[in-house]
């Protein structure tokens, strides 16, 4: 039962059009399609806030979503090769299978084969490699071997069954019917991609025959395998197995290793053993044969260096291929087009057929058609020998005038694109749009095409020919590697704009194509005079529209070719129609291809045989920081060969060849320019801190200017797995760097923290503080430094008492080195309080030493009878000197002592025992500046406490809360912390009085007797100091000032202190010494004032100033002892001179029973609330 469709009423309406739906579909589309790049736009910006490391050059595969442009074919070939000319349709699918059975082994050739055979030993250096690594790597790639060797063997079946295919459509023998009407049919695009397979084995052979190291592995396996055979158990291997497999290698060998490859594929047997399809002796096929070799060539040769060049040069190399194979079936040689080809050479001096595989011609077609190169005139082969090395040495000379001229081409095509692509597009321009864009799309293949053979030929030749680059041709090099990748980059960038047109424009230019064999179709129709041929040729052009009604797929694009080398016989195009279609066809090739394209002309996976420029480049980059944005493309460059390297077939694993790239590349990164930066940046920031030493001319318009910032301002790059940030290393190193540097020497760190700053607006760095404790500038010598040295510090500095300050008695610098109160505080804080009691500790040992050349001065004959006289003579006299202790006496102490003898540097005995009192003086001055600084420092850290009286206690808090066990004890110390501060700051502890305890039983001890004697030796002590002191002052307006000074209280806390030891303050008093030195100097001055009024009325002016002057010295003798009894006063109160021995040690007790009373009184109270309490 036949079912009808009855078409519904609203079908019926809508088919009145009045164009108003087209309109509003119009309208949709343009909304959602600017809805579309909106939406793009905004997730680019989110995309860019989010992440920051993301860089402008981006790794392609890494995108998360990518457009493929590149249509893939549903339908099978006998689906889209359906016409009513069944012998036709039979002759096209034939083709179209083997063109694209060509296709598949080329493309699997170039991924797999020639990778697999190029990266065969790479990733072990030698040195890394053991002994029989070599034979480990071939045992593995025997494997890869045998696949190659398949791999060949199905070329050489393709190639047979090609000729075949062709030889039974153009056949000589009249006998036999024809499959179709050959006359005027010329499939020239089965013959390209019969030249296309031969390259891949040219290809093949070239790599094997330029690989040293695989010949050299092979050769050692073959060797180890001789071994094995001798001994097969030892290596557990059954001897019956090892013969095949010797059969397998020798084989292999002579198939694969021997350079035969495509020789093996020509000299094949063409003619079949059992009378099938004739092909040396058929005439017709080779008459077809050499013509579709002339034509292919004549249209490769004219496009050969022109600017419209693409893909000629590989067809070159087909040809070439081509006129072997043809030379080998037929044996007829066309002399002509040899020296026609090999003229070609003079043109294009050498062809990349693969990464850093470079194939000449003049070599090619002398080794495979030697009959012919020997009917050429040697001069020939030598003239392009010749115009090779020509062609380098020009080479070397334009490269750099190259350079920036298509420096200017690239960077305005670049803005060309971006122009044209961002603009809206206009309905009424549409066409003319799309046309400006194709030509455009295009124009960037061509550039690209252009830039990649200067690179691979220029860089190749030079390897070939083992001749050195010079710097400048590096850099140049490496320019042009850089345009290459803006081009790919820009593309990559416009993606979603590009895919959009290119549908457009294949829709255009398909629509052209379709418009111009409708024309040619009805030309055909129209023609009433029917025949096969007419029928052939209208069949094939109506299989041509119909390829063309679809996506631009390549087998649709491979079936119009074919159909159109039969429809295009007979004269139905004109000429020009002819020229058109075959310029729309090939535009529909580059536009269906874009994205393929671009990706293999911009693929500078060469550069991985080229690597040792990259050392060369960076120093570039580093000298040229300007231009620091263009490393992204070299990266980019560098990174083209990690896909291939995944074929590598010799190691364990691939990933093992990838490491080792990795680290070779991060090597050369770190080396030039990475550590560069970072000493550079280091050293420019040391020397804008230090300019006041000026170390050396910074003055930018004489040693010129490096702007480093350009590095830092970089997008991450991105290379393998990883991102390399500049900015972000260089912040690590310079931190690392300043906190080592201020580890060591925690003085410095003032001036590390101002290059941090200086970083931070110079070079935009983020930097961690060092958290450090910090010292000050002037923070003078170390505490620790003073403590393990105090001996040369107490007689290398001069204490002022008042003031609290140490002063340097001499130095070798222009400046004396003073510590204060305020150094010791930075320096307890930097080691912490701690070291307090350890230099207390310290200063009694050191006092321990003093003190024992104290008590054998004092206990000298000399010294001792001498002192004992003078108490007598005191004791004796003192009723009639007034209680005083006499002025001349102690003067002629002084002078009695120096008789004993002096030393070389001029010292009397009490010379140098006023220098021991002034030393233990300043161990003194010492402690008590220690006290003053801890104090200063705890007072310092206390002060964040709001209230010291009332501080909370944070244990309980917290044990409030019933926070964790961690947090109480955090609070814990955090309530010891404060204890110990509050306690240090409000009290800090008497060290003078642990110092006077410790030392004064000792002292005051029946056995050491002659100490009592001390007192009486102080006047004359006192004297020596003064003449000393004024002679120190008095060197202070000399021009020589060695031995200047102008204070040491050193001396008047060592008298204090060791009056005090010796309970002799009162014994010392009643000398009532400084009365006595005061009377006797009034006396003087008087008697000086009293002559002078005699003299004034002789008028003798010579003798006034001797009286003026003498008046002077007396002042001035009186000033010091003055100063000295204020000092001495002073120094006394520190250690409680109110008080005698007997007196504190009374108080002492007292305080004692105190406490014991008040404790009792306690202990009372509490029995009594116990009691109570029952």
């Amino acid at each position: 039962m036949a079912v009808v469709e009855t078409p519904s009423p609203d079908w019926d309406f809508d088919r009145f059009d009045d164009g108003s739906q087209q309109i509003h579909a119009e309208v949709q589309l343009k909304n959602y399609g600017k809805f579309l790049e909106e939406y793009t736009s905004q997730l680019k910006h989110i995309q860019d806030a989010l992440d920051d490391s993301l860089g402008d050059v981006w790794d392609f595969t890494l995108d998360p979503i990518a457009l493929m442009l590149l249509p893939y074919e549903q339908a099978s070939l006998l689906e889209l090769i359906k016409t009513e000319n069944k012998v036709l349709n039979k002759v096209v699918t034939v083709y179209a299978a083997l063109c694209c059975e060509i296709k598949k082994l080329k493309y699997e050739a170039e991924t797999k084969f020639y990778n697999g055979l190029l990266f065969y030993g790479e990733g072990a250096t030698e040195s890394s490699m053991l002994e029989g690594d070599c034979q480990i790597q071939m045992g593995r790639y025997v494997c890869f071997l045998q696949e190659l060797s398949c791999f060949v063997t199905r070329c050489y079946e393709v190639v047979l069954n090609t000729v075949h295919q062709l030889a039974a459509v153009y056949t000589s023998n009249r006998a036999a019917s024809k499959i179709i009407e050959t006359s005027g049919v010329h499939f020239q695009i089965l013959y390209e991609h019969l030249g296309e397979l031969l390259a891949v084995l040219i290809t093949l052979d070239e790599i094997v025959d330029n690989h040293s190291t695989l010949k050299d592995h092979w050769t050692m396996y073959k060797r180890l395998l001789k071994s094995v055979h001798h001994n097969p158990s030892k290596f557990g291997i059954q001897e019956d197995k090892l013969k095949p497999f010797e059969k397998l290698l020798l084989k292999l060998e002579s198939q694969l290793l021997d350079g035969m490859i495509f020789q093996g594929c020509v000299e094949q047997q063409f003619d079949t053993m059992n009378g099938g399809i004739p092909v040396s002796k058929n005439s017709a096929f080779a008459e077809e044969f050499a013509h579709n070799i002339r034509t292919i060539f004549s249209n490769v040769e004219a496009k050969l260096g022109e600017p419209s060049e693409i893909d000629q040069r590989d067809k070159y190399v087909g040809v070439c291929a081509l006129y072997v194979l043809h030379y080998q079936i037929f044996r007829t040689a066309d002399k002509k087009l040899f020296k026609t080809l090999l003229d070609v050479c003079k043109k294009v001096p050498a062809i990349t057929l693969t990464a850093n595989i470079v194939w000449f011609a003049d070599m090619f077609l002398n080794s495979k058609v030697p009959a012919v190169a020997k009917l050429l005139d040697k001069k020939s082969f030598a003239a392009v020998k010749a115009q090779r090395e020509s062609f380098l040495q020009q080479k070397i000379q334009t490269l750099t005038r190259d350079v920036q001229s298509y420096y200017v081409i690239v960077n305005s095509w670049m803005m060309k694109i971006e122009s044209v692509l961002s603009k809206e597009q206009q309905t009424e321009k549409f066409p003319e749009d799309l046309i400006n864009r194709c030509n455009i799309f295009i124009q960037g293949i061509l550039y690209a095409y252009s830039l990649s053979t200067v690179i691979k030929t220029t860089m190749n030749l030079f390897m070939f020919m083992q001749k050195a680059m010079t710097k400048t041709s590096v850099k140049a090099l490496c320019r042009l590697v850089e345009l290459l990748k803006a081009i790919e980059h820009t593309f990559h960038r416009r993606t979603m704009v590009v895919a959009d047109s290119v549908s457009h424009i294949s829709q255009n230019l398909q629509f052209q194509a379709l418009n111009a064999i409708a024309t040619a179709k009805k030309r055909v129709i129209s023609d009433k005079k029917y025949s096969e041929q007419r029928l052939d040729v209208l069949s094939a052009l109506v299989m041509a529209e119909n390829a063309l009604n679809g996506p631009s797929t390549k087998e649709r694009r491979l079936i119009v070719s074919l159909a159109l080398s039969v429809g295009t016989q007979m004269k139905t195009f004109k000429d020009e129609e002819l020229q058109l279609l075959q310029v729309v066809l090939r535009k529909l090739d580059l536009i269906g291809e874009l994205k393929e394209r671009v990706r293999l002309q911009c693929n500078c996976s060469f550069l991985y045989w080229h690597r040792a420029v990259f050392p060369i480049y960076l120093d570039d980059v580093f000298e040229n920081a300007i231009d620091a944005a263009r490393m992204h493309y070299m990266f980019s460059a560098l990174r083209d060969c990690v896909s291939f390297m995944a074929y590598a077939r010799h190691l364990q694993s691939s990933e093992l060849l990838l490491e080792s790239y990795d680290k070779e590349i991060m090597e050369v990164f770190h080396e030039h320019l990475l550590d560069k930066l970072c000493k550079e940046i280091e050293k420019d920031l040391r020397l804008s801190v230090h300019t006041h030493l000026k170390l050396d001319d910074r003055n930018p318009f004489k040693v010129g200017m490096k702007d480093l910032a350009h590095f830092l301002s970089l997008k991450p790059i991105r290379f393998f797995n990883r991102l390399l940030d500049i900015k972000a290393y260089v912040t690590h190193y310079l931190d690392k760097t300043f906190y080592n540097l201020t580890t060591v020497a925690l003085h410095d760190w003032a001036t590390y923290s101002e290059m941090r700053n200086l970083a931070a607006q110079r070079y935009g760095l983020k930097m961690a503080e060092a958290h450090l404790p910090s010292q000050t500038l002037e923070q003078g010598v170390d505490v620790l430094e003073i403590m393990r040295n105090i001996h040369v510090f107490v007689s290398r500095y001069l204490y002022n008492l008042n003031n609290q300050i140490f002063v340097e008695k001499t130095s070798n610098n222009k400046h004396l080195n003073t510590i204060n109160i305020r150094h010791i505080a930075n320096s307890i804080r930097t080691h912490g309080t701690g070291i307090m009691n350890t230099t207390v500790n310290f200063t009694f040992q050191f006092l321990r030493k003093k003190f024992y050349i104290f008590s054998q001065f004092m206990y000298d004959e000399h010294i001792k009878s001498r002192l004992i006289k003078d108490i007598r003579f005191f004791r004796e006299t003192k009723d009639q000197n007034d209680q005083k202790y006499p002025f001349d006496r102690a003067e002629k102490f002084n002078r009695g002592i120096r008789k004993l003898g002096i030393t070389p540097e001029g010292l009397s005995y009490l010379d140098q025992f006023r220098q021991l009192i002034s030393q233990i003086g300043n161990a003194m001055g010492y402690v008590r500046m220690i006290r003053s600084g801890g104090l200063h420092c705890c007072s310092n850290a206390i002060r964040f406490v709001p209230d010291i009286e009332d501080i909370v206690n944070f244990e309980e808090l917290v044990k409030e809360e019933n926070l964790s066990e961690e947090t109480q004890n955090a609070a814990r110390q955090l309530d010891l912390v404060l204890s110990d501060l509050t306690r240090n700051s409000a009290e800090g502890t008497e060290y003078f009085k642990m110092l006077v305890d410790v030392f004064s039983p000792e002292f005051r001890s029946p056995k050491n007797m002659h100490l009592r004697n001390f007192y009486i030796i102080v006047p004359p002590l006192t004297l020596n100091f003064v003449e000393h002191s004024i002679s120190c002052k008095e060197k202070l307006n000399k021009k020589n000032k060695v031995g200047a000074a102008f204070t040491d209280d050193g001396f008047a806390m060592g008298v204090a202190y060791i009056l005090k030891l010796l309970d002799q303050y009162q014994e010392f008093d009643s000398l009532h010494w400084f009365q006595s030195v005061q009377e006797k100097y009034m006396k003087e001055k008087k008697a000086v004032v009293k002559q002078q009024n005699v003299q004034s009325t002789n008028q003798d002016e010579k003798l006034m100033q001797t009286m003026n002057l003498t008046q002077k010295r007396l002042d001035i003798y009186l000033q010091e002892f003055e100063l000295l009894y204020f000092s001495l006063s002073s120094a006394r109160i520190f250690f409680r001179a109110d008080k005698t021995a007997a007196e504190e040690s009374l108080e002492k007790k007292e305080k004692e029973e105190e406490t014991a009373k008040t404790n009792n009184g306690a202990l009372s109270s509490n029995t009594l609330t116990d009691s109570g309490m029952k």
